[in-house]
């Protein structure tokens, strides 16, 4: 085991790195989110989250067993929550992943799959500090018992080997704008025989 001294000084050559590597970031890019970090800031930041995480969740086995219907829950629970960051296919191309910084990562790389699956569930239940990664874990949150979670953790396995059809159905679960509850109101509409309401316009003043 690590003496304290050395965990303190660890942790402190850690933070000064990532003080040196945001001061040669901002000079660069300023305080713009839309900037890519440095492959310094990066690495320095993977090692501090590893130093983050406690021993005993690195090890922790996932006690749901994989199945077509775990990864189905999972699946259709990631469009409704995760889906609007990390992309259904977990590549965080989203219109919200491009504006945070750090970007989400791609679920599917090796830097994703290669974490302990003990890794995966301490991030999804306790979110990553300066990040938009939320913590979803905790009393009253619908992961309380904290089976959605690891049953998330099967998915991101599974996300490398994704399918079409599977995205096809992750689509009707992601979290839909009010253009595309206006539209999905005019098919309803067609479809019913009723005719469609016109989108309200403007007033127009005539002078």
């Amino acid at each position: 085991m690590m003496k304290r001294g050395t965990i303190f000084l660890l942790l402190l050559v850690v933070a000064l790195g990532l003080l040196v590597a945001a001061a040669v970031n901002i000079l660069h890019d300023g305080l713009s989110a839309r900037a890519q970090p440095s492959a310094l800031e990066t690495a320095i930041a993977r090692t501090a989250r590893k130093m983050a995480t406690p021993a005993n969740a690195h090890d922790t086995k996932n006690p749901i067993p994989d199945s077509p219907e775990v990864q189905r829950e999972a699946r259709l629970h990631f469009a409704d929550h995760c889906a609007i960051c990390h992309g259904n296919d977990g590549r965080g191309d989203t219109q919200i992943g491009h504006g945070l910084y750090p970007k989400p990562p791609d679920l599917r790389a090796d830097e994703t799959q290669k974490l302990s699956d003990g890794d995966i569930f301490w991030i999804i239940e306790n979110g990553v500090r300066l990040t938009g990664m939320p913590a979803f874990g905790g009393a009253g949150s619908e992961h309380g018992d904290t089976d959605s979670s690891w049953k998330l953790v099967r998915f991101i396995r599974h996300l490398p080997a994704l399918t079409p059809e599977e995205r096809l159905e992750m689509e009707k679960y992601n979290p839909k704008g009010p253009e595309d509850r206006e539209e999905e109101e005019k098919e309803k509409n067609f479809l019913n025989g009723s005719p469609a309401k016109p989108s309200p316009r403007p007033e127009q003043h005539h002078h």
